[in-house]
């Protein structure tokens, strides 16, 4: 990697951490992912070539570990990869605050929304029995959320369970609710719909903690300066001009 040839300690930490997905994938093992093939899941536009590079590059830095597992290599966040959290959280704070939200305008992926959804869930506001959620969102290949009081999976198919709820309609209005955009309610009014019972219908929102930074708002709008009346110009007759 090329060095930026500074002493700043800003500067020798983006070396390590400025390269594209490197956060991210950070962000993955913070959140609860250990194998491989769960990081990709969320994050799937990163190739497996180069994930398996930034990996690398984390534990030479020493803030990943890879170990072994009951089914193969786990990787992990050291004392110093936790330490990342604080940076993430700031620049969290920073987009919900900054950046312009519009989610029809966004160019986004189910997989990370529905892998979201799945962490977090409230367990105890699920059914007693295990439930598929059927996500059949325009323009997306389908996926299934299973969802029993022990567990939750986001899954390519149906592994065999009933499907008492389909969520129907635009990735972008789920997104919208999911990131703290719009209330459930505002979503529905951008298209998105749960069928099923009328119980399934009203307990579906609660049965997930939304994003961990939904409640962060908007930044308030800075009032434009006030401009000056424009006055008309007014033009002096000069000295001995003759009138018409």
């Amino acid at each position: 990697m090329t060095s930026y040839g500074q002493f700043c300690a800003i500067a020798r930490a983006h070396e390590i951490l400025g390269g594209r997905w490197t956060i991210l994938i950070a962000r993955e093992l913070l959140c609860g992912s250990r194998r491989f093939n769960d990081i990709l899941r969320g994050l799937p536009r990163i190739s497996r070539t180069v994930l398996s590079e930034r990996l690398q590059a984390l534990i030479h830095a020493g803030a990943v570990m890879r170990e072994e597992g009951p089914s193969g290599p786990q990787y992990r966040l050291t004392e110093a990869g936790q330490e990342l959290s604080e940076v993430m959280t700031a620049l969290a704070v920073w987009g919900q605050r900054r950046l312009p939200r519009d989610t029809a305008r966004e160019d986004l992926d189910i997989e990370p929304v529905l892998v979201d959804m799945a962490r977090r869930v409230r367990f105890d506001q699920l059914p007693a029995h295990p439930v598929i959620v059927r996500f059949e969102l325009a323009k997306t290949r389908t996926r299934f959320l299973l969802l029993r009081k022990t567990e939750s999976a986001l899954c390519l198919r149906n592994v065999g369970f009933p499907e008492p709820v389909r969520v129907v309609g635009p990735l972008s209005a789920l997104a919208a609710w999911w990131r703290g955009d719009v209330s459930f309610a505002g979503a529905q009014n951008q298209g998105l719909a749960i069928e099923g019972t009328r119980d399934f219908r009203r307990a579906f929102p609660d049965w997930f903690e939304r994003y961990a930074f939904a409640q962060i708002l908007p930044a308030p709008r800075a009032p434009e300066p006030r401009r000056a009346p424009i006055r008309p110009r007014t033009h002096a007759r000069k000295a001995g001009a003759r009138s018409a």
